[in-house]
C-alpha cells in the first residue's frame, strides 16, 4: 500500500512537469488578436500595430485516473475586457461540456468533475464563449480548444492468448525458434515508457529462452530427448516501464512439446522366442508372435519383420500387423510329427524410415531366434484348399464329373474319411458325391441361363470318429454352350412414307443372345435365301451388332399393300452357331412433306382421295344447322295451342257472352234435350262442355253420379263439382256452368230470379238457411223478407 502511494505521487509529479511545459507551449500557440492593441511605428513613417492577446489559457492537459477530493483544475478562460467586475459570463460548450467539463461563468475556471480515463478516451473539443452578463450578447468570437488526457501507467501489459501450445523436434540445435509470443499495453506508446514492453522468462530454464525485445521463445540446450521428457511448461512476462521498476507485468503460459525424431533403433526384449503348432494346423495359420520395441512413435517407430535364416525359412513366414507391430509367424507348409518336430528361425527386425540426420545412432535394426515346436493331435479332416473352384458345361449329361474335394486325417492314424454333400445347399439336388473318393457328378442336365453357379458345401468326416468333421464351400461354375440362338431385342414394328426414298433407312434392329458373350455376339443379320433379292427392302449391317433396314426402291402405294411382313435371320458368333428368322412388321403410311406420318389407315386414304377435310367439314356443319331449325319448328309446333273459347274480343279477363234466344221454358223441348238433365244417367259417357274444344276425351270416374231418379240437388251439385274439378280439359279461369235441372217435386219451384223482380211473392224461402253454405248467398237475397222491410 505504501509502494502504492509513492508511486502515485510520482506520477503527480511527472504530470505537473509535463502540465507545466505544456501550458507554456499552449499560452505561444492560443494567441488572438484583441479590438485592442499598441501601435509602433515602421519604416516609412507606417504605423504597425501589435496585436493583443484576447484570451488567456492556464492549463490544456489533465492527468487520467485523478481520484482528489476536489475537483481537478484544467484550465482558466480570462478574456482583457473583463473588467473584473462580473459582467461578463463564460460559457463553455462541447464534448463533455457540463456533464464532465464545468466552467465558473465568473471566474472562467474549467473543473473535471469525472475521473478520466485515456484509453477510453484521449482528448474532448470544447468550445469557449465570452458574452454579456444581462444580454447574453457575445464580447469575443468563440474559441475551439482541445483538452487532451495525460497518460499515466495504469495498464499492465497483456497476452493475446492466456495459453500458447508450441512444437519443436526433440534433439534440435539451440537456438532454434520455437514460437513467439506477443503482449499488448493500452497505455500511450508516445509518453514515457509506458508502453515499452521487455519480456522475460519466468520458468523454463536452462532449457529455453526468451528474446526480450521479440518475445520470440528460442531452444537453449542441446539434445533434448523426447522419450526423457516430451512436454515443458514455460512461463514468459511482459513488463512495461522499459522493464525497469515500477513498471507493471503481465504473463502467459507456454506448454512446449517435443516431437519425436527417428533416434532409437527397434530392441527385442529377449534373445530366443519359443513357439509350438500343432502338425494338423494348415498353411497360413498364425504360429505366434513377437515384438521388438521402439520406444519413437509414429512412422518414426514403424517395424518391418523378416525371417533371415534358419531350418524353418521354407515352412514358415513372417508379416507384419502394423496396428500392434508385432511380427506375425504363420504356417507356409503343412507339417508333420513323424517327419520333423522342432524349426529354428532367425527374424530380423528393422526401423521403416531412418532419418539420415541420425543414421550414427545405427543400425537401426534387431535379431531374433525363434524356435517352433510341432505338436501331435487328433484334428479333424483337412480340405487341402479352403474352397474350390469347379466348371461344368451346360447341358451335360446326367452323372457328368464335375472335379474332386480331397481330405485327408492330419493324425498319424491316417484314418479313412467319407463325404457327403449338405442338402441345405443343394435343395434341387443337382449334384451328388462319391462319399469315398470326393468326386462330385451331376444328377440333372444344366442351364446356364437359368443358373449360372451352384454353391453348395461338402463334409468330410472320419469314418472311425463321425465327430472329427471338416466343411468346405464349393463353388460350381455351368460353362455356357451355344444353345441360344439370337433373336429380337424387343418387337419391332416399322413404319415408311409412300414417298420413302431409295437406301433410305427407315428402322435399326438390335439383337439379343442369352448365351455369354462368347457364344453370342457378334450377330450377322441377313435375308433368306428365297428373298434375298428383295425388290422392296435390303439389309445393312452396322458391325455394332445392329442392322439397319433400308428402303431399295421408293414409290409406295397404301392402296396397293399397306403392309409388308420381312422375315430377317440372325446368326451368331458361337461354335457352332444358332440362328434364327424373326419378322419385322412393316406398314406404308401417309406423310406430309417434312417425312412426318399423317396416317397409315387404308380406309381413311380412299375417304381422303374422294373430299378434303374442308368439304367434310362444311357438310357436317350444314346437317347441323339443319337439325337444329327442324328441332325448333317442332318445339314451337307444340307449343302453340288453339284457344278455350272463342271470343270476339282478344280480351283474355271473364268476358258476358250475350245470346239473342228467349227460352220457350219447361213446355219448350226443341231447345235442349230435358230427358239428359231429368235422367243424368241415361247416357253412357259425360256431357261435353260446349265453351271449350277438348284435346283428348275424358273418361269420368265411375261411382260419382247420382242414382237414377234422384231428387237430391246437393248431391247432384257435388257430383259436377267433382267432375269439373277432375277435368282436365276445364279452362283455367273462371266459367258459369248452367243447370236447367231442378229436381221433382221441388217446393221451391223455379229458382229463376227473372220473374222475382216484378211479382210479389208469398214464398217462404227461409227454409234456404239449412241447404249449406253454398246456398247462403240466395238465403241472404230472398229469406228474411219481413227483416228487410222493417229496416226499409
Amino acid at each position: 500500500m505504501k509502494e502504492d502511494s509513492c508511486l502515485h505521487a510520482a506520477l503527480i509529479c511527472l504530470g505537473m512537469l509535463y502540465y507545466s511545459h505544456a501550458m507554456s507551449t499552449e499560452k505561444l500557440n492560443h494567441i488572438r488578436p484583441s479590438l485592442h492593441g499598441h501601435h509602433e511605428k515602421g519604416k516609412e513613417g507606417q504605423v504597425l500595430h501589435r496585436s493583443k492577446r484576447g484570451w488567456v489559457w492556464n492549463q490544456f492537459f489533465v492527468i487520467e485516473e485523478y481520484t482528489g477530493p476536489d475537483p481537478v483544475l484544467v484550465g482558466r478562460l480570462h478574456s482583457d475586457i473583463d473588467a473584473g467586475d462580473g459582467s461578463i459570463k463564460y460559457i463553455l460548450s462541447g464534448e463533455g461540456a457540463g456533464i464532465i467539463f464545468v466552467i465558473d461563468d465568473k471566474s472562467g475556471n474549467i473543473h473535471a468533475t469525472k475521473t478520466l480515463d485515456r484509453e477510453e478516451r484521449a482528448q474532448y473539443t470544447l468550445t469557449a464563449q465570452a458574452v454579456d452578463r444581462n444580454t447574453n450578447r457575445p464580447l469575443e468570437p468563440p474559441s475551439e480548444f482541445i483538452v487532451k488526457v495525460q497518460d499515466i501507467n495504469d495498464n499492465p501489459p497483456e497476452f493475446l492468448h492466456e495459453n500458447y501450445h508450441a512444437n519443436v523436434p526433440e534433439r534440435s540445435n539451440v537456438g532454434t525458434s520455437v514460437i513467439q509470443v506477443t503482449a499488448s499495453d493500452a497505455d500511450d506508446p508516445t509518453y514515457g515508457n509506458s508502453a515499452k514492453l521487455v519480456y522475460s522468462i519466468l520458468e523454463g530454464q536452462p532449457y529455453f529462452s526468451v528474446e526480450a525485445q521479440t518475445g520470440i521463445i528460442r531452444t537453449a540446450l542441446p539434445n533434448m530427448d523426447r522419450e526423457a521428457k516430451e512436454e515443458y511448461h514455460v512461463v514468459i512476462q511482459a513488463k512495461d516501464m522499459g522493464g525497469h521498476m515500477g513498471g507493471l507485468s503481465g504473463t502467459t503460459k507456454v506448454t512446449i512439446t517435443l516431437t519425436d525424431v527417428n533416434d532409437n533403433p527397434p530392441k527385442f526384449p529377449q534373445s530366443v522366442y519359443q513357439m509350438s503348432i500343432s502338425e494338423a494346423s494348415i498353411p497360413g495359420e498364425e504360429v505366434g508372435r513377437l515384438k521388438a520395441k521402439d520406444p519413437d512413435i509414429g512412422e518414426n517407430g514403424l517395424v518391418t519383420y523378416n525371417i533371415i535364416d534358419g531350418d524353418g525359412v521354407e515352412m514358415f513366414e513372417i508379416t507384419t500387423d502394423y496396428e500392434t507391430q508385432e511380427g506375425v509367424v504363420k504356417l507356409k507348409k503343412l507339417l508333420d510329427f513323424e517327419t520333423k518336430k522342432l524349426y529354428s528361425l532367425k527374424v530380423e527386425a528393422a526401423n521403416v524410415h531412418i532419418d539420415p540426420k541420425f543414421i550414427s545412432n545405427g543400425p537401426f535394426k534387431d535379431t531374433v531366434t525363434v524356435k517352433v515346436a510341432v505338436e501331435d493331435a487328433d484334428e479333424p479332416p483337412i480340405f487341402l484348399a479352403p474352397s474350390y473352384i469347379l466348371e461344368v458345361q451346360e447341358n451335360a449329361a446326367a452323372g457328368a464329373v464335375v472335379g474332386r474335394v480331397h481330405a485327408k486325417d492330419p493324425d498319424a492314424a491316417n484314418s479313412a474319411i467319407r463325404y457327403s454333400i449338405d442338402r441345405h445347399t443343394d435343395l434341387e439336388r443337382y449334384f451328388s458325391i462319391n462319399p469315398d473318393d470326393g468326386y462330385i457328378k451331376t444328377i440333372k442336365t444344366l442351364d446356364r441361363e437359368e443358373i449360372a453357379w451352384h454353391n453348395i458345401s461338402v463334409f468330410a468326416t472320419e469314418v472311425h470318429n463321425r465327430h472329427q468333421e471338416a466343411k468346405v464351400p464349393v463353388a460350381i461354375k455351368v460353362l455356357d454352350v451355344n444353345d441360344n440362338a439370337p433373336k429380337f431385342a424387343s418387337t419391332y414394328e416399322a413404319f415408311i412414307c409412300e414417298n420413302a426414298q431409295s437406301n433410305q433407312p427407315f428402322i435399326t434392329i438390335t439383337a439379343d443372345d442369352k448365351d455369354d458373350t462368347a457364344n453370342g455376339p457378334r450377330f450377322i443379320f441377313s435375308l433368306p435365301p428365297e428373298i434375298i433379292h428383295n425388290p422392296n427392302f435390303t439389309l445393312r449391317d452396322n458391325r455394332d451388332n445392329t442392322v439397319s433396314i433400308l428402303v431399295r426402291r421408293g414409290g409406295f402405294s397404301r392402296q396397293k399393300q399397306d403392309l409388308y411382313l420381312l422375315p430377317i435371320v440372325i446368326s451368331d458368333g458361337g461354335i457352332p452357331p444358332m440362328s434364327s428368322t424373326n419378322t419385322l412388321t412393316i406398314r406404308v403410311c401417309g406423310c406430309d412433306s417434312n417425312g412426318s406420318l399423317l396416317s397409315c389407315n387404308a380406309e381413311a386414304y380412299i375417304l381422303n382421295a374422294g373430299l378434303s377435310t374442308g368439304a367434310l367439314i362444311a357438310i357436317l356443319a350444314c346437317i347441323v344447322i339443319l337439325l337444329v331449325i327442324v328441332v325448333l319448328f317442332v318445339t314451337l309446333k307444340r307449343q302453340k295451342k288453339e284457344p278455350l273459347i272463342v271470343f270476339e274480343e282478344e280480351d283474355v279477363r271473364e268476358n258476358i257472352i250475350t245470346y239473342d234466344d228467349e227460352g220457350g221454358g219447361e213446355e219448350d223441348t226443341e231447345a235442349f234435350d230435358i230427358a239428359t238433365l231429368q235422367n243424368p244417367d241415361g247416357i253412357n259417357g259425360f256431357i261435353p262442355r260446349k265453351d271449350i274444344k277438348p284435346e283428348y276425351q275424358y273418361m269420368p270416374r265411375p261411382g260419382l253420379r247420382p242414382a237414377p231418379n234422384s231428387v237430391d240437388v246437393d248431391d247432384f251439385i257435388n257430383t259436377r263439382i267433382q267432375e269439373a274439378d277432375n277435368d282436365p280439359t276445364a279452362p283455367p279461369y273462371d266459367s258459369i256452368q248452367i243447370y236447367g235441372y231442378e229436381g221433382r217435386g221441388s217446393v221451391a219451384g223455379s229458382l229463376s230470379s227473372l220473374e222475382s223482380a216484378t211479382t210479389d211473392s208469398d214464398l217462404d224461402y227461409d227454409y234456404l238457411q239449412n241447404w249449406g253454405p253454398r246456398f247462403k248467398k240466395l238465403a241472404d237475397l230472398y229469406g228474411s223478407k219481413d227483416t228487410f222491410d222493417d229496416d226499409s
